[in-house]
């Protein structure tokens, strides 16, 4: 374990597995110190958990459909982890393996992988850097960076999950999301993009006021029916560059937390499905609503969709993205 910690106490705890966050400890409004990430009991539980606690999933986040994607002309066929997709990179993707610290400070890790080529069907050797950093103000920057020596593709992202009353509370549905995007991915009933880009307006995922996340949660609304909950992809608004994606806040500790990111999207994800997850820090398994992932990334299902942000990588190109989680209290 990787542990992290600034000048006023508060600490960040990272695993080489996944190259994962562990725990975020900080202070809720009166003083006291909480952690408020989902995460297991046992290091070995975080090797191919199904909710991909705290990590970065890879080579390419969330959905491929089919498996499968064409790249100047050739197809290339991956290894599926779902019937009719590839999810987070494949059954062992970026998550699911051991990353090197390459530097490590109080407030800093820098965490490296090597991918091979044919890793997952995903072409090209890609090398991969993650920068976590760690400040004085509670904020947690991810930079993320990938080269390759043959053109693929790339979609990284965290998929840590929030609870800012703390990580053994319980239900996250009376916290208060706010999300900058007018704009959402529809999607099949398996969660892949139809490639329709649709208005927010009137429907339950209106979260340009910030409003409780249960609040719409069980509406009669088809993409809410398929994945029991909030598990999509919003396209966040503003022009390319660093922007505020997301607000997220609790009445009940006064934590609140923003997501920066200069990527073009988020996918909100209720953890519809944490119910069975391995135990937790708090020595209980967490249930389904428990925790909130916010995950900043490219477009679901990219290469498929020729009209969406392109997430081709090629050599002598240098994929670079940022995420930054700013508690406060």
């Amino acid at each position: 374990m990787i542990h992290l910690i600034n000048k006023s106490g508060a600490s960040v705890m990272l695993t080489e597995r996944g190259a994962g966050v562990v725990s975020v400890v900080v202070p809720d409004r009166n003083g006291i110190m909480g952690d408020v990430v989902l995460g297991y009991r046992d290091e070995e539980s975080y090797l191919a958990d199904g909710p991909c606690a705290g990590k970065i999933p890879g080579r390419f986040a969330n959905r491929i459909d089919g498996g499968r994607f064409v790249l100047d002309g050739k197809e290339h066929l991956l290894v599926r982890n779902n019937p009719g997709y590839q999810l987070h990179g494949g059954p062992d993707g970026f998550s699911n393996r051991l990353w090197k610290t390459a530097g490590i400070s109080d407030t800093e890790a820098v965490l490296t992988l090597d991918s091979p080529d044919g890793d997952q069907g995903y072409p090209g050797n890609m090398h991969v850097e993650a920068v976590y950093t760690w400040r004085d103000d509670n904020s947690l920057t991810l930079s993320l960076k990938a080269t390759t020596d043959a053109p693929t593709i790339v979609n990284l992202t965290n998929h840590t999950y929030w609870n800012l009353d703390g990580e053994d509370s319980g239900s996250v549905l009376g916290h208060t999301l706010k999300l900058n995007a007018s704009r959402w991915l529809v999607t099949t009933d398996a969660l892949i993009p139809t490639g329709e880009l649709a208005s927010v307006d009137g429907t339950p995922m209106d979260f340009r006021t910030a409003k409780p996340i249960g609040r719409d949660i069980k509406a009669d609304f088809p993409a809410l029916k398929y994945g029991k909950g909030y598990d999509n992809c919003w396209v966040l608004d503003g022009a390319p560059g660093l922007k505020l994606a997301a607000e997220l806040s609790s009445a009940v500790s006064g934590r609140r937390l923003e997501v920066w990111t200069d990527q073009p999207a988020a996918q909100v994800y209720t953890g519809n499905w944490l119910d069975g997850s391995p135990v937790s820090k708090s020595g209980r398994s967490y249930h389904d609503y428990d925790g909130v992932a916010i995950e900043c990334q490219g477009f679901p299902d990219a290469p498929n969709h020729p009209e969406f942000p392109s997430c081709v990588l090629r050599p002598g190109e240098t994929y670079s993205r940022t995420i930054i989680f700013r508690l406060n209290a």
